[in-house]
């Protein structure tokens, strides 16, 4: 166990290097830098002596190598550096918004999982029964609504019937618990029901593999009940593919709800992206990416471990 560990910590090594050299490379592939947006913008006129000063002190003058070389020692002593928009530290930027970002990740996860695991084993129990077929137009409803789209409809039912808006001003859970959840259940609910329903086909799926295995039809010859089956057999043994599913969605929720937090007027990591790639903010752009790219990597180190503990088949020496 101790060697896979070791193992999978030196890989991740090379992984987050070859991230941080592709992002690195493609932001400078992208057309116009921020010098010009910031002080030429649209249609303004500047002359080319004020447009090197500014590169110049941004670092942009130097080679790309040099940049390259510098801004990963920075990565290597946890310094992400400054903005190039806003002259702020960018851990400072991050952390203004990770903790918001965090927690409708976690609450979207804790909902889907709730949801998920119950509705797609008893689907599979109950198949071709209306429970199922329910279940399974739940499940597929989840996949074609949008979740902003069912931000909107949240709002707009809270509004007409209850006259009431969920506040705008972000307050942590530590300072207030009221007024954060009250917030932040919505685009928690929004996201998790999608979230859920994916979760939810591939529980069904893979308990209905499962539950034609060898060893449950022993189980039932052996007099075991129902229930004692499901739970100790087949939904433990089905969690394989659910774990993975559920890893990376909460990987992605992290980064990837742009269009949810601007529904429920939330400054989050997904709207700090687009802020950053619109101004051309390389700085920013490329500690978000490495952002991501380390937590998606984490959880995909922690959902193996995971296996173990679900398969003890499983010898990850």
């Amino acid at each position: 166990m101790s060697g896979y560990l070791i193992r999978r910590i030196l890989f991740m090594v090379p992984t987050l290097l070859g991230v941080a050299v592709l992002v690195f490379v493609l932001m400078r592939l992208i057309p116009g830098d921020i010098v010009s947006l910031r002080l030429a913008g649209e249609g303004g006129v500047v002359s080319a002596e004020a447009l090197a000063a500014e590169r110049a002190r941004l670092g942009l003058d130097r080679p790309q190598w040099l940049q390259l070389v510098e801004w990963l020692g920075g990565l290597a002593r946890f310094d992400f550096g400054i903005s190039m928009w806003t002259g702020r530290p960018i851990s400072y930027e991050i952390g203004l918004r990770f903790h918001l970002s965090l927690q409708i990740a976690v609450m979207s996860t804790l909902l889907a999982t709730m949801l998920a695991i119950p509705l797609g084993a008893i689907a599979a129990v109950k198949q071709g029964t209306w429970i199922d077929y329910g279940v399974r137009l739940f499940a597929i409803a989840g996949l074609a609504t949008p979740s902003f789209w069912l931000g909107i409809l949240i709002i707009l039912f809270l509004l007409i019937q209850f006259d009431w808006m969920p506040p705008i001003h972000f307050v942590p859970i530590w300072v207030d618990p009221i007024q954060n959840l009250s917030q932040l259940i919505w685009p928690a609910m929004a996201t998790g029901y999608r979230y859920s329903a994916v979760a939810m086909r591939m529980t069904r799926s893979a308990v209905l593999e499962v539950m034609r295995e060898d060893y449950i039809r022993t189980a039932r010859a052996k007099g075991l009940m129902e229930k004692s089956i499901l739970m100790r057999h087949a939904l433990k043994n089905a969690m394989l593919p659910v774990v993975t599913v559920i890893g990376l969605e909460f990987a992605f929720l992290l980064g990837g709800l742009v269009v949810t937090e601007q529904v429920f007027n939330l400054n989050g990591l997904g709207m700090l992206f687009v802020r950053g790639v619109e101004n051309h903010d390389y700085t920013l752009v490329q500690a978000l990416v490495m952002l991501v790219a380390t937590v998606f990597i984490l959880t995909n180190f922690f959902v193996d471990l995971l296996y173990v503990w679900l398969d003890p088949r499983i010898r990850l020496d």
